[in-house]
C-alpha cells in the first residue's frame, strides 16, 4: 500500500477560524480522516475581513496584508496538527488550502479566497495547493460548490440517492445518485444571518446551541418576505455568499420594533425552510440526508429541519454515521482535492458547478 498523508485547511463564510484535517490516501483511494486542529480568528481579524465586503480606502493593500496574516494562521494550525500527531513536514505529501472567501462573484467570472500560498508553503515546508475555484470559473462554472465530488467518493450508496447537507455560513447540498454524476448547489443562508444578528444585538459570535432562537417565535410576515428573495427562484447550478444574504439586506425587511429573539427564531426557520425546499425540489425521492458543518450544533435549526423533512418522509443524520466527524468534512474535502491534484485526477463536480467539462482544480506552490 502506497499511503500518503494530506492536510486540508478550511476557513468558511462564518469566519470563525481555520480548521485543518489530516487524511490518509492511497493514490485517490480514501483511507480515512485521522486528526483535526482548529485556530480561532481574533475579533479584530474577523472585523477587518468583513470590512473587505465593502469598497473602501486602500482595499487592495488591506486584502494582501490580510492574505499574509491568514496564511500565518494557516501555518500555525498545520504546525499544531503535526505537533499533536508527532509528524514532520516531510511526512505530508501536500496541503490543500481553500483560503478565506471575501467576495464570490461567479456572474463576473471570479471568486476571491484570501491566502498567500507562497507564505504557507514557506512557513510549513510543505508543498501547498490552493486557488481551487478559478479553473472551474474559467470553464464557465460557478466555482462552487466544489464538495459534491468528494461527497460522492465517500458517501454515495449503490442502492439509493443520498443528500449531504453542509450548514456553514452558507448552506449547500450535494445530491448523490446511485447511478449518475453528483450535483448540488447553495441553498441560501446557513448560519450567516443568524450569526450576524446575534453579533449585532448581543455582541456574541453566534447563538450557542440555538438557545436564544428557542426563546423566540417565528414571525410569519418576516419569514414570507425573506423567502421572496430572487435567489430562490434561480435554477441550479447556483451559488451565493455574503453579497446577497447580509445584515443590511435583513434590516431592509425589519420595522425596528421586532423582538430580537423572534427575529433570530425566524432566521433559523428561514434557513431550515429554504434547505428543505431545495432538497424536496432537487431530490424528491431522497430518504436519507447526512448533515455536517457548524449548523449541526444549533438545536433550534436542526429541530425545525427534522420536522420539515419528516413530513416528506426524509430522515436527517449526522455524517458521523458514515464515519466522518461533521466538523471535519469541509477541511477533509480540500485535503482530498489536493490528492486529486497530485494524482492529476479531475475533481470539479461540473454538473454541480455548471463548468463545461471535468477539470483538475488548483495551483501548486513548492516549499
Amino acid at each position: 500500500m502506497n499511503q500518503q498523508f494530506y492536510i486540508g485547511i478550511m476557513s468558511g463564510t462564518s469566519m470563525d477560524g481555520a480548521d485543518a484535517v489530516l487524511i490518509a490516501m492511497n493514490g485517490t483511494q480514501w483511507q480515512g480522516a485521522l486528526a483535526h486542529a482548529f485556530v480561532p480568528y481574533s475579533g479584530s481579524l474577523k472585523t477587518r475581513l468583513l470590512d473587505l465586503q465593502n469598497h473602501g480606502d486602500k482595499e487592495l493593500h488591506r486584502s494582501q496584508m490580510l492574505a499574509i496574516e491568514l496564511s500565518e494562521i494557516y501555518a500555525q494550525v498545520v504546525q499544531q496538527l503535526l505537533r499533536e500527531q508527532q509528524m514532520q513536514p516531510e511526512n505530508i505529501t501536500a496541503i490543500g488550502c481553500h483560503g478565506q472567501t471575501v467576495r464570490h462573484a461567479p456572474e463576473c467570472g471570479y471568486s476571491i479566497q484570501l491566502a498567500n500560498l507562497s507564505v504557507l508553503a514557506e512557513r510549513t515546508g510543505i508543498f501547498t495547493i490552493g486557488d481551487f475555484r478559478s479553473r472551474d470559473l474559467a470553464a464557465g462554472g460557478q466555482g462552487a460548490p466544489l464538495v459534491p465530488a468528494f461527497h460522492q467518493a465517500l458517501f454515495a450508496a449503490p442502492d439509493e440517492t443520498r443528500v449531504v447537507l453542509n450548514i456553514g455560513g452558507i448552506a449547500n447540498i450535494s445530491i448523490l445518485p446511485p447511478d449518475g454524476e453528483p450535483f448540488g448547489f447553495d441553498t441560501g443562508a446557513g448560519n450567516m444571518l443568524m450569526d450576524a444578528w446575534t453579533q449585532h444585538i448581543w455582541q456574541q459570535a453566534y447563538d450557542k446551541n440555538g438557545e436564544k432562537a428557542a426563546q423566540g417565535r417565528v414571525l410569519p410576515e418576516l419569514l414570507a418576505q425573506l423567502k421572496t428573495h430572487e435567489y430562490f427562484r434561480l435554477p441550479y447550478p447556483k451559488s451565493t455568499g455574503r453579497e446577497l444574504f447580509s445584515l443590511t439586506w435583513l434590516q431592509t425587511h425589519l420595522h425596528s420594533d421586532e423582538n430580537p429573539h423572534d427575529v433570530l427564531r425566524t432566521l433559523a426557520q428561514f434557513t431550515a425552510e429554504t434547505i428543505a425546499d431545495a432538497i424536496v425540489q432537487a431530490a424528491p425521492n431522497t430518504q436519507n440526508i447526512y448533515v455536517c458543518g457548524g449548523g449541526m450544533s444549533n438545536n433550534t435549526l436542526i429541530g425545525s429541519l427534522k420536522t420539515l423533512l419528516a413530513v416528506e418522509n426524509m430522515a436527517l443524520h449526522s455524517t458521523d454515521v458514515l464515519q466522518l466527524n461533521p466538523q471535519w468534512v469541509e477541511a477533509a474535502a480540500f485535503a482530498w482535492l489536493a490528492a486529486c491534484w497530485v494524482n492529476r485526477v479531475p475533481s470539479n463536480p461540473h454538473k454541480a458547478t455548471g463548468a463545461a467539462r471535468p477539470l483538475i482544480l488548483g495551483a501548486g506552490y513548492y516549499a
